[in-house]
């Protein structure tokens, strides 16, 4: 059984190039990943991910909801 609601946290990562250097004219928006996994890694994540927008793999890292 679960131990508490504690355990597993909704995790928001977004694509750091797409924060940083503006949105695709193209394709507006910014890539962003869910993930539960915060009971293991307490400090924030940065995961290598593919982003659609940017059309390759970048970093992305844990943002506030």
């Amino acid at each position: 059984m679960a131990k508490g609601k504690d355990v597993r946290v909704r995790v928001i990562l977004e694509c750091t190039s797409c924060a940083q250097n503006g949105v695709n004219k193209k394709l507006p928006g910014i890539s962003r990943y869910i993930t539960k996994n915060r009971h293991n890694t307490p400090s924030r994540l940065d995961l290598r991910k593919f982003c659609r927008y940017c059309r390759k793999h970048t970093i992305h890292r844990e943002i506030k909801k």
